[in-house]
């Protein structure tokens, strides 16, 4: 009788004492499992404010390509206009150098008239 209570004895304080080593651990558990989620819980809200930013800012940037790309068209639609008076016109550069001659000759003659030096 003496040997089952001193099992017993034996018994329960091992049972105490590991229930108190696994409610040491809970305990440290639930702590640290606070602070992580506490932790996660910021990381959550940093997260989805930098997202809701990233879309309003991709938002804004979609605006402003859709403006620059309008923007682009209406110039080469411009550029194409221009095109056919700046391409050449099959005229040789010694053809078009001589009719600028010219010009430059009558201007020059109209303000020698104008000024009054070729009057008779």
């Amino acid at each position: 009788l003496e040997v089952i209570e001193s099992d017993f004895a034996r018994l329960e304080t091992d049972t105490k004492s590991s229930e108190v080593t696994a409610q040491t651990e809970y305990d440290a558990f639930m702590s640290d499992s606070k602070v992580d989620k506490a932790s996660k819980t910021k990381d959550i809200e940093h997260k989805t404010a930098k997202t809701q930013d990233d879309s309003e800012a991709m938002v804004t940037k979609k605006e402003d390509l859709e403006g620059t790309e309008k923007e682009l068209d209406a110039a080469l639609d411009y550029f194409d206009k221009l095109k056919p008076s700046c391409v050449d016109a099959g005229v040789s550069q010694e053809d078009r150098g001589a009719r600028r001659k010219e010009e430059i000759e009558s201007l020059q003659e109209a303000l020698r008239i104008l000024n009054g030096e070729d009057l008779p």
